[in-house]
């Protein structure tokens, strides 16, 4: 008998990883922003992302759901808890990561992705989510609450992720920055 596909959680989460010394910026503008936004006003803080797929999400990957979007013109959360960057920068060995600090200094910010997306809708902002990594040269992206089930919810939930590397990346984008505190989001 063949294992049945995992299907959309109740309550979906979305996960943002930062540096701990980006904290306190993050506190007092009360927002998270985008790449393009950080690399405009050098906000300052340790990167812990690739800067080369950084810089890919800037300058060539569109949304096709709102094609005037470039990816890094939108804050990006994991619907994994525990993100294969986060397995990176735990290993540090990586050629392309430029932070290899360890995970002690990561700092986990959990959101409800409902909330979430009724925030934008309520506040004319545009979001997206993606059925794979955001950061690839090839993914799908919908805005669209009822093609969730497109996600592949089992590889997003795997411990063993190999064969599923991308898929446990789908990712949830907000157009230009994500405001601190959200209804009832949590930040953990």
């Amino acid at each position: 008998m063949s294992k049945q596909p995992m299907n959309v959680p109740n309550k979906p989460k979305i996960y943002h990883i930062v540096h701990l010394d980006r904290l306190a910026s993050i506190v007092k503008k009360r927002t998270l922003w985008c790449d393009k936004e950080i690399v405009k006003h050098n906000f300052g803080g340790t990167s812990v992302g690739m800067n080369c797929i950084k810089q890919r999400r800037l300058t060539e990957l569109k949304l096709t759901s709102h094609p005037d979007l470039f990816v890094g013109d939108c804050v990006p959360f994991y619907f994994c808890s525990r993100s294969i960057m986060l397995y990176l920068i735990h290993r540090a060995n990586h050629v392309d990561l430029g932070y290899k600090g360890g995970q002690d200094n990561i700092v986990h910010l959990e959101a409800d992705f409902y909330e979430s997306i009724n925030w934008a809708q309520q506040n004319n902002k545009k979001w997206a989510f993606t059925l794979s990594n955001a950061g690839s040269h090839i993914f799908e992206d919908r805005c669209d609450v009822s093609s969730l089930n497109e996600i592949n919810w089992d590889a997003v939930n795997s411990n063993n992720w190999v064969s599923c590397k991308e898929d446990k990346q789908a990712e949830f984008l907000m157009e230009y920055h994500f405001p601190w505190g959200i209804n009832q989001s949590h930040w953990n």
